[in-house]
């Protein structure tokens, strides 16, 4: 097939010279002695620093891991690597590092105090390790600064006050540690920070009250699971962290009323003040906003759930003297002018509001001409990359890290298309090779609520499930998201378009069977997400034959019109509900056990849904006509009825059982996931969930 270079239709005004090659210069001798330095105190198991044994003389490229420009490192990307060991304080002579990256690893020892010799670092990514010591002072010396994660280490000490000499941070990580001590005052200046996290430490002292004075593009607060006291400051539903959409307090030792100003921040979709000390009403816009897990763990917290009421005073009835009619009169006068009062007041706000949002229009605009015209841009979240075209690539996890550049310039062919976009192959410079899919233009949501959204999926991992591993936002809107590849393809090209000389085993089939179904009942009771369009082509397969539910969550990602036009063709045919003919019915959890159904019968048949005639009944109705007429034998694929052993034989008729029962044209008389799962894993509960089995069948 014709490989072209990915997205070129996207970027036809950009030159392909922004696709850089990796530096073939051979690395300076003071970079050579740091890299075989630390090397020399690191424990390489997994032998993935085995090219690191050259010469100097080697080019950069060889070096595995690392990126240079003109012989110096400018990163060090070596996440997932099993190494052990330290970080070698000889990291320091890696002057022009921009990117240290080897989080997910088993690092032990401090982090280097020489870090802070690294005046261009950008982002420092040692998460997920087993590192100790102290957050190193000297990291304040970093002035480039973007990010920093530090998060789930067994770091101690304080938070260095010198972080806030690092004024262009976007992102702070400290979460899952052992700091102790009070929340700098300092912080509350770094006024381009986006995401602090600090919980699972042992902080203490209260909140600074001055913290938010200056946070105005605070976007994610989490101080959960500290020791911290006093009252929630008023600040923090101040204009200045209007931006906030994430705020979780819970599990410290909070005292005080919620403040009432948390109510006007207008984006928070997330808050959490649960298990403190907290008391009184809770504000009636928070509590209509969020449910009760919000709240719990507060004796003294009410009016946040009807088992919380709040205590309200009442007059007794004998204390009220007796009311004239003369004052009623005189009362009902007296409303009629407070009335007019407050209506004409109301008339003026508005008029006043309007003329300021006017002023606001005019002034985003003027600044947005400014900011175009000097060309700067902001800095980058963690995990984000920001190629010389202008994107913005954000990385979830994943095996490999790739940048943007990496990304555009990669070769590419079609897999296919569906009402959500067009997916393509991509292979990286590299080899490696991921599944990236570009999603219609003008169907998507607004960039800060698609972010929202596809970060919540980007954070749902199940063996079963194909893992969201990055995204990429466009200059022109362009939105492409990068998933795991899967090298044996969807299950209906495995199934359908497979020679005669390969013969699929019953082991394989039920256990394909049985890994959709532990995906299913995942997105239903974990995820609170609904697929609405599973088919045997949604499902993919990696080099064992196991299964990975693919094109979930999509729904989400899409405006209202958008959304409500694919609900209404929801479903491939020959999978699709019954019931989702009807006018505006959406796809629920018996729906998707429908399709369910009918890919359990596609495996039992090989018979594909979407090849029936358009008059003739479908596989569901094919199916349960020939039980009806007691030829159940003619419903197994062939391949299956070869197998020898009783045993087989009852495991499909059980299945074909199971099966018939997903389908059923009532969808209260469904089962629902979780039962379609434990009744597959009843079948054979010894089988692997890893099975590879297809063995070529006999040769004619």
């Amino acid at each position: 097939m014709l490989l072209f270079y990915l997205f070129t239709f996207i970027f036809l005004d950009f030159s392909l010279v922004s696709c850089k090659q990796s530096d073939n210069m051979p690395l300076t001798e003071s970079d050579y002695r740091a890299l075989t330095s630390m090397k020399a105190q690191l424990i390489d198991l997994n032998r993935a620093l085995i090219s690191w044994n050259g010469t100097r003389a080697r080019t950069c490229s060889s070096w595995a891991g690392i990126k240079c420009v003109t012989g110096r490192v400018t990163s060090i990307q070596l996440p997932w690597k099993g190494l052990q060991g330290r970080i070698s304080e000889s990291i320091g002579q890696l002057r022009a590092l921009r990117h240290l990256s080897v989080h997910d690893n088993g690092l032990v020892g401090s982090i280097p105090t020489s870090i802070g010799l690294l005046r261009n670092l950008k982002g420092v990514y040692l998460f997920n390790n087993r590192l100790s010591g102290l957050v190193p002072p000297s990291i304040g010396n970093c002035l480039n600064l973007l990010a920093i994660d530090l998060s789930n280490n067994r770091l101690t000490g304080f938070i260095p006050p010198n972080l806030a000499n690092l004024t262009r941070l976007y992102r702070i990580n400290l979460s899952r540690n052992l700091i102790a001590g009070l929340l700098p005052n300092e912080l509350g200046s770094l006024s381009r920070l986006n995401f602090l996290d600090l919980s699972n430490n042992t902080l203490d002292g209260e909140i600074p009250v001055f913290l938010f004075e200056k946070m105005a593009n605070l976007s994610v607060l989490n101080l959960s699971d500290n020791n911290f006291t006093g009252q929630i400051p008023d600040t923090i539903g101040n204009n200045n962290v209007s931006s906030l959409t994430s705020l979780d307090l819970s599990r410290n030792n909070l005292t005080g009323e919620i403040p009432v100003s948390i109510a006007n921040i207008k984006n928070l979709s997330s808050f959490d003040v649960s298990y403190n000390d907290l008391f009184g009403p809770v504000p009636p816009v928070l509590a209509k906003k969020f449910n009760s897990t919000s709240f719990i763990g507060n004796i003294q917290l009410c009016g946040y759930s009807f088992s919380t009421l709040c205590a309200s005073s009442s007059q007794e009835p004998g204390n009220n003297p007796p009311f004239t009619s003369q004052q009623a009169q005189q009362n009902h006068h007296k409303l009629r002018k407070n009335l007019i009062f407050i209506s004409a007041s109301a008339l003026f706000l508005v008029v006043i509001l309007i003329l300021c949002c006017i002023l606001l229009c005019f002034c985003l605009m003027m600044r947005k001409k400014r900011a175009d015209k000097s060309g700067n841009s902001e800095p980058m979240p963690a995990g984000s990359s920001e190629p010389e075209m202008g994107g913005k690539l954000v990385h979830f996890d994943g095996p490999f890290v790739f940048t943007a550049d990496d990304l555009l310039c990669a070769t590419a062919e079609i897999m296919g298309k569906s009402a959500y976009g067009t997916a393509y192959k991509a292979t990286l410079e590299d080899g490696n090779q991921v599944t990236v899919k570009r999603l219609r233009e003008k169907m998507t949501k607004a960039r800060k609520e698609f972010e929202i959204e596809i970060g919540q999926l980007g954070q749902i991992r199940h063996p079963n499930i194909l893992a969201l591993r990055a995204y990429y936002l466009g200059p022109k809107g362009e939105k492409l998201l990068v998933y795991d590849h899967m090298p044996n393809g969807s299950l209906a090209s495995f199934l359908h378009a497979r020679g005669p000389e390969t013969i699929i085993s019953w082991p394989t089939r039920l256990s394909i069977a049985i890994g959709t179904s532990r995906a299913l009942h995942h997105l239903h009771d974990k995820e609170n997400i609904i697929h609405g369009n599973l088919t045997s082509t949604n499902i993919l397969l990696d080099e064992k034959n196991n299964p990975r539910l693919a094109e979930f969550g999509l729904p989400r990602l899409v405006t209202g019109p958008a959304s409500s036009e694919l609900v209404a063709t929801a479903g491939t045919t020959g999978y699709r509900a019954p019931e989702l003919s009807k006018p505006n019915k959406n796809p629920t959890a018996k729906s998707d056990v429908y399709s369910l159904g009918v890919i359990i019968l596609e495996l039992l048949t090989g018979k594909s849904p979407v090849e029936t005639d358009e008059d003739g009944p479908g596989l569901p109705e094919w199916v349960a006509s020939i039980v009806k007429e007691e030829w159940t034998n003619e419903v197994f694929d062939v391949e299956l009825l070869g197998e020898a052993g009783s045993d087989v034989g009852d495991e499909l008729l059980n299945v074909l059982k199971l099966g018939l029962h997903c389908v059923d044209p009532t969808p209260g008389a469904r089962p629902d996931a979780k039962q379609v799962m434990e009744k597959l894993e009843e079948v054979r509960p010894c089988l692997n969930d890893s099975v590879e089995e297809v063995r070529p069948g006999p040769k004619e």
